[in-house]
């Protein structure tokens, strides 16, 4: 299983949006604190980023910046312009703007934005290590598959047609694992000496036993059997394992198995015993057990809150 593609999955809910914004300096923006994580690519022109902490950061063409932690921020054509506060629609997507006047001259900046609603009840430890702002420099011959599903999501914005609504939500999708794969390509790279989950998922033993864990939560995991699957001893692999990821083997998967009952309870209607039995309870009492002392509350009244 793919541990980076489940741990978004883990998180996301609702339906991203997406919009391409022309700007005329002077112009500023200001995005209140939420409860999703935001993108926004410089297309053409120039911004300057003001995350909620930190320094200012100048981005040019082709620049990438994505906020994982919802903390609020502001983009503007210079670092003292005064800010407007962007006033999202209900479903969290941009106002539709009106179209260009005809004979207008082209943006100073054209930017493509936008944003993922996310459970933060259950934030998985890889995306909560993510900085403040995770920044993407274009650079000559990096990031290609990212570059291509920006440049498709765009131009799928620009020239809407049959099946564009479906069309943008997977490109969205796409673009939010390419950016996350750079950043973690590049942690691994940086210095050479990857640390937290960059290291995890390169390091044979333990990203197998991850791989292990999300590819089957209802398997009976046992310490020894999951350092088998590594290649190494009991001991070994519980020290490699809880020094990359955080936390002892089995304490990670009883973490994931709640997360997955959450994200079943939450969006199939899956009797409660196949939830218990796809994350590894033999009876529904069990798993209620183990859900109300995760959660606080029985997985019956979680998932009528989530309705």
């Amino acid at each position: 299983m793919d541990v980076l593609s489940d741990a978004v999955a883990a998180m996301r809910s609702g339906r991203p949006h997406s919009g391409l914004r022309d700007k005329y300096a002077p112009w500023g923006l200001r995005f209140a604190a939420s409860e999703g994580a935001g993108f926004h690519v410089v297309l053409r022109g120039s911004a300057w980023l003001r995350p909620s902490e930190g320094e200012p950061v100048a981005l040019g063409p082709g620049d990438v910046v994505f906020l994982a932690h919802g903390r609020g921020h502001a983009l503007a054509s210079g670092p003292g312009v005064e800010l407007e506060e962007v006033r999202l629609e209900a479903d969290g997507s941009w106002p539709a703007l009106p179209p260009p006047e005809p004979g207008a001259p082209p943006a100073d900046t054209v930017m493509l934005c936008g944003a993922y609603t996310l459970d933060r009840s259950r934030a998985h430890p890889l995306l909560a290590e993510l900085p403040e702002v995770v920044h993407l420099p274009a650079r000559v011959g990096a990031y290609g598959s990212l570059r291509a599903a920006v440049e498709l999501l765009g131009r799928e914005l620009e020239e809407r047609g049959p099946g564009s609504d479906t069309i943008v939500t997977s490109l969205l999708d796409t673009l939010l694992l390419y950016i996350l794969r750079a950043w973690w390509e590049g942690a691994r790279h940086g210095d050479g000496h990857p640390t937290g989950w960059a290291a995890a998922l390169t390091d044979p033993a333990v990203a197998a036993a991850l791989r292990a864990i999300h590819g089957d939560p209802a398997h009976p995991w046992t310490v020894e059997e999951l350092g088998s699957v590594g290649g190494l001893s009991r001991a070994a692999f519980a020290r490699r394992f809880t020094a990359l990821v955080g936390s002892p083997p089995l304490a990670y998967l009883t973490w994931w198995r709640m997360t997955t009952a959450g994200r079943l309870l939450r969006g199939e209607d899956v009797p409660l015993r196949r939830v218990a039995e796809r994350t590894g309870y033999t009876s529904e009492f069990a798993f209620a057990k183990a859900f109300k002392r995760e959660f606080g509350v029985t997985p019956g009244q979680y998932r009528r809150r989530a309705s």
